[in-house]
């Protein structure tokens, strides 16, 4: 359902959406700050920065605001992913003003207390090894896409300064570039007021922290094996072409993805799990960020199957780019993304954190009701070419990591 919105730029730079819900008896709030770990090195300020924002202020300890919070019927978390920091607060209506004014003396007056000892060396954790899946997905990237902030190792842990975390706060943590998206039954104009007189004093950026491109806007195809002892299973993971959700061909390449592995009665799912019992984890999708777009297989199985699973996955994806799909199967994914796109706005908080998502990657926000019809409107022929255009495994990376096996490349 399209809601009514309002868009504003306060004189710091903060894009505000406000979203109408009348009646709605909570507000939702979304802060998204631009976060990409550009730098390796600062994993470990980055993280607790993160993990600190919102417990304390110069003028709240962590008592304070979990008292202010509770007061205002409010919840407040922070997440962190490959390149945004979100912050999300539900509070009931009448709490609006005291969540934003709460919010912005967390942003404009942070304080970071009781920090982990940092004594010296010794007090830093020993660095873990990459796990099999982690250790993949790095050398599947870089393979694709060359050296890139996505596939690189975080440097080892290592503790974490009070200034250090100051330091990153205001670099990083600023208006300029970040979004703030409320959901709520009050009046945009008076929603705008409220933003601007208690975030308005926030100040700073842009930041800049942003995922550099790709090197490759394509994924260099071919074959990848490593040898990981002690992995415990086979993995298999792809990387092969697509295009981002704002291109006009999307919504076709979408209808065939799910065709290849988007559900339980996919081909792929079907041919490795239902027919031949290689994987017990089966799944295909298309990934998204501002390095890039890729299409990504991934499956899992039990030790020594990896070459068995790249031979199946290869056929499914010659099979389908080569024949397309039956109209049978589009009229099934299409109903099925119809239903999924209804689910991820089943509620006013899910729809918030989606609709600001949106909203920080430039879209309208009423992006994925209307991508709803543009599923409805591709049609058989066009779900055919984006298969055969985008499916070719002449076109994808297809790398394996096993314990049975002898790492090579080819």
């Amino acid at each position: 359902m399209k809601r009514p919105s309002a868009r504003s730029v306060l004189g710091n730079g903060l894009q505000v959406v406000v979203v109408e819900a009348p009646g709605a008896p909570l507000a939702e709030i979304r802060l998204v700050v631009p976060y990409a770990l550009s730098d390796p090195r600062e994993a470990s300020v980055r993280e607790l920065l993160a993990a600190r924002l919102g417990t304390g202020s110069t003028t709240r300890d962590r008592q304070a605001v979990a008292d202010r919070t509770a007061d205002l019927g409010a919840e407040l978390s922070t997440v962190v992913t490959v390149e945004q920091l979100l912050l999300s607060a539900s509070v009931l209506s009448e709490g609006l003003e005291g969540m934003l004014e709460l919010l912005g003396d967390l942003l404009v007056r942070p304080a970071y207390r009781d920090l982990p000892s940092s004594a010296g060396p010794s007090a830093a954790p020993a660095a873990r090894p990459a796990g099999p899946r982690t250790a993949l997905r790095r050398a599947v990237l870089t393979h694709a896409f060359g050296p890139h902030p996505l596939a690189a190792e975080p440097s080892p842990p290592s503790p974490v300064t009070a200034d250090e975390l100051y330091a990153l706060h205001r670099c990083a943590v600023v208006p300029a570039g970040s979004v703030l998206l409320v959901m709520t039954g009050a009046a945009p104009g008076h929603v705008l007021q409220l933003v601007t007189e208690h975030l308005g004093p926030w100040a700073g950026g842009p930041s800049g922290l942003a995922l550099p491109p790709f090197r490759r806007a394509e994924p260099a195809p071919g074959r990848l094996a490593l040898h990981h002892p002690g992995a415990g299973q086979a993995l298999l993971l792809t990387a092969g072409p697509a295009v981002p959700s704002a291109d006009p061909g999307h919504a076709a390449l979408h209808l065939a993805r799910l065709v290849l592995g988007g559900h339980s009665s996919s081909r792929l799912t079907q041919r490795l799990r239902e027919r031949h019992a290689l994987a017990y984890a089966v799944s295909a999708d298309l990934r998204e960020n501002a390095a890039g777009s890729w299409l990504e297989i991934e499956c899992a199985g039990a030790p020594g199957t990896a070459d068995r699973m790249a031979a199946e996955v290869t056929d499914v994806l010659r099979e389908l780019a080569d024949d397309g799909p039956t109209p049978r199967e589009t009229e099934r994914v299409r109903r099925y993304a119809a239903g999924f796109t209804r689910f991820a706005l089943a509620t006013r908080a899910e729809e918030a954190s989606a609709l600001a998502g949106f909203a920080a990657r430039g879209m309208d926000v009423d992006w994925l009701p209307a991508y709803a019809e543009v599923l409805g409107a591709v049609t058989h022929s066009q779900v055919a070419e984006a298969a055969a255009g985008f499916l070719q495994p002449s076109r994808t990376l297809t790398a394996t990591i096993d314990d049975d096996q002898e790492g090579t490349t080819r």
